[in-house]
């Protein structure tokens, strides 16, 4: 009986050479020094192991075992999907991948299997999309990743039409040389303990070219560590999927734009192995060329949007474009319009006041009343023009607000004597995709959630003397979106206050905005795919927020890069002019992929002694920086041999309109900036 094999050495993987087919003859030193770290490491039982599983001082396995699903009476299996993050985390860092670059992941890979996996003697199920048949391991292939197999006895096979005899799946591995990957195998359970690493070595290759590896992946720089780069950010995000930490809308975006890409990347391979090598300037080539380039450039602005959603902090920053299902109901067939009211209680003297302040205040023929228990029941009633009114009273709800035609919501009395407070978990509160959609005199408490506690996805929503008792982020307000918020008080968000993302329109007066990570993030994407967002901000009162009163977000351009470059200046946060920021790294935007990084240069403004220079300054930077975006896309164009641009497009600006703002007790002060 073979006796589980150590791993080996923490380090880079490559301490010992791969074993597999095609393999030569290992120089005698460099066995006899590897057999002699093995017994070592089989009679110190005290020595670090990479898992529990198949430790030495433990008998039989550690693992559990499951039953296949079907019809078929396969033998049970190792489970092992549901390894936790920190042991896919070490096993891929420590022993897997290390510090390998792209081009050599295969390679570490095979080293890796060569040290721990069993080469023959041992059963698994082979599936595939259309069938599941039992088949025993007689060696490895460890170069290629594939394990050679033959069929056991006796014949076990399922598969969805029952057409795959025994005859048919011999001349299926004849074809495949009796050679499969390793990955569409789940190692049949044996409780020796003699297969756990086995078991565990297969699972973390079939979960790295599963959920980590992309088709395009070795073609990138090899100038950065993998690991780092790639296998990090995508596994801590398929993580915080599982744990529910992703709203579900990015996950399907995830989803959509890798399967996207993929398409496209697949298009632009055929498309560049269909180019001749030699120098002809035939018209067909010349079409296939340019056609090369518009795809392999959607695949690079598609890879960009990927790695936003993977990298946890410019995830959060960036958040993503939310195309809800929401239809609005337009008006009732009836063409009425209802007003909708929610009582906590309804009394003889609350109904008389209503009627003389909300009701009827000038003439109550025709009027359609309907009455409501909860404030979510009322605003899914509606239609559009409808109104609703909420009297006093703490209203708990477990559910979502989505609100798709124009309507108003109104509390009757002070924001905190109507409390509207969400329960349970979930990803939004109040979704706002209607054309004109107005709340006021409102309290909103939100915990527990993984969206903000106000998304305006679409159209116009006003918000006036409401108090917004914020979790997570506070108000979002998309491309395309437009936002007034007045006279109302956010506080709490662990996030920024308000979010304003490129093609938004958000105009804030007099509002007090408090006690959250950052007060107001405003996010430019120096891109041909989004205008620039208008901003009014007029006294309003940002203060006691952990990092900065007021956060531009946008990327390094190539020229800055340079002269950082130059200049030596790479982590420096001297203040600057605005309009004139240094850049945060050295070298070029494609030396930086992924926008993947772990600290994003600050630039810290003005003192907030003064409120008037603190709102000129963000009011130039914010321009400075529209005006920069408008001379790249110009520049653009011109390369791409358009020596006329549409006015209205280059016309396009940051509308900044900052007056009367008071900024203080702001942890970083009043204005940064994060460059990615």
């Amino acid at each position: 009986m073979a006796e589980p094999r150590p791993p080996g050495p923490q380090g880079n993987g490559r301490d010992s050479p791969a074993a597999g087919a095609g393999a030569g003859p290992r120089d005698g030193a460099e066995q006899a020094e590897r057999d002699l770290h093995r017994e070592d490491a089989e009679s110190d039982s005290s020595a670090d192991s990479w898992s529990d599983y198949g430790s030495r001082d433990k008998p039989g396995t550690t693992l559990g075992r499951t039953v296949p699903d079907g019809n078929v009476l396969f033998p049970d299996i190792f489970h092992t999907d549901h390894l936790l993050f920190y042991e896919r985390f070490r096993a891929y860092q420590d022993y897997i991948l290390a510090d390998c670059k792209a081009s050599e992941v295969k390679q570490f890979i095979a080293e890796y299997l060569g040290k721990v996996l069993e080469p023959s003697g041992w059963q698994a199920i082979w599936r595939t999309d259309v069938f599941e048949v039992l088949v025993g391991v007689v060696g490895v292939n460890f170069l290629a990743l594939k394990a050679v197999v033959q069929l056991s006895e006796p014949f076990l096979c399922e598969s969805q039409d029952g057409s795959f005899t025994l005859e048919c799946m011999q001349e299926l591995l004849e074809l495949k040389e009796h050679q499969i990957l390793l990955q569409e195998l789940w190692v049949v359970y044996d409780e020796s303990g003699e297969f756990d690493q086995t078991a565990l070595a297969i699972e973390h290759v079939r979960f790295f070219y599963r959920c980590i590896w992309r088709t395009w992946d070795e073609e990138e720089e090899d100038e950065f560590d993998y690991f780092v780069r790639c296998v990090e950010p995508r596994l801590r995000l398929h993580y915080d999927v599982l744990e529910h930490r992703v709203p579900s809308g990015l996950v399907a975006d995830y989803q959509n734009l890798l399967a996207k890409c993929e398409e496209l990347y697949e298009k632009f391979l055929n498309v560049r192995n269909s180019i001749s090598s030699n120098d002809s300037d035939s018209e067909a080539e010349n079409v296939s060329m340019v056609e090369g380039l518009k795809l392999y450039d959607k695949v690079e602005h598609l890879k960009q949007k990927l790695r936003l959603i993977e990298n946890p902090l410019l995830r959060y920053m960036f958040g993503y474009q939310k195309y809800g299902s929401l239809q609005a109901k337009g008006l009732r067939p009836t063409g009425a319009k209802v007003t909708h009211v929610v009582p906590w209680t309804m009394t003889a003297s609350l109904l008389h006041l209503l009627a003389r302040d909300k009701l009827c205040p000038e003439s109550c023929e025709g009027l359609e009343i309907q009455f409501h228990r909860d404030p979510l029941a009322a605003v899914n009633a509606c239609y559009e023009g409808d109104r609703v009114i909420i009297c006093p009273g703490h209203y708990v709800v477990d559910g979502v607000f989505c609100i798709a035609d124009s309507v108003e919501i109104e509390g009757y009395g002070l924001p905190d004597d109507v409390v509207i407070e969400k329960q349970g978990k979930g990803d939004n509160f109040f979704d706002c995709t209607g054309a004109n959609i107005k709340i006021s005199n409102l309290k909103l408490v939100q915990h527990d959630a993984v969206e903000g506690i106000l998304n305006v996805h679409h159209g116009k929503t006003t918000l006036e003397n409401c108090v917004l008792q914020c979790e997570t982020t506070g108000i979002t307000v998309r491309t395309s979106a437009e936002l007034l918020m007045k006279n109302s008080d956010l506080y709490g968000a662990k996030g920024a206050g308000v979010e304003i993302y490129p093609g938004s329109a958000c105009t804030l007066l007099h509002n007090g905005i408090h006690h959250c990570k950052e007060g107001i993030l405003v996010k430019n994407f120096l891109d041909e795919d989004y205008e620039a967002p208008k901003i009014t901000m007029v006294n309003n009162m940002i203060h006691n927020n952990e990092g900065y009163g007021v956060v531009l977000v946008r990327p390094v351009m190539a020229s800055e890069m340079k002269d950082a470059s130059a200049q030596g200046t790479k982590g420096n946060t001297q203040p600057t002019q605005a309009g004139d920021e240094t850049a945060c790294a050295k070298g070029s935007r494609q030396e930086q992929p992924g926008c993947v990084t772990d600290e994003l240069e600050l630039y810290k403004r003005a003192g907030t002694s003064e409120q008037t220079e603190n709102n000129s300054e963000i009011a130039n930077v914010l321009g400075a920086t529209s005006a920069k975006k408008c001379q790249m896309h110009k520049k653009r164009l011109s390369e791409l041999g358009f020596t006329e641009a549409d006015d209205n497009l280059m016309s396009q600006k940051m509308f900044v309109s900052v007056e009367g703002n008071q900024f203080k007790w702001n942890g970083k002060g009043s204005f940064g900036i994060f460059l990615f």
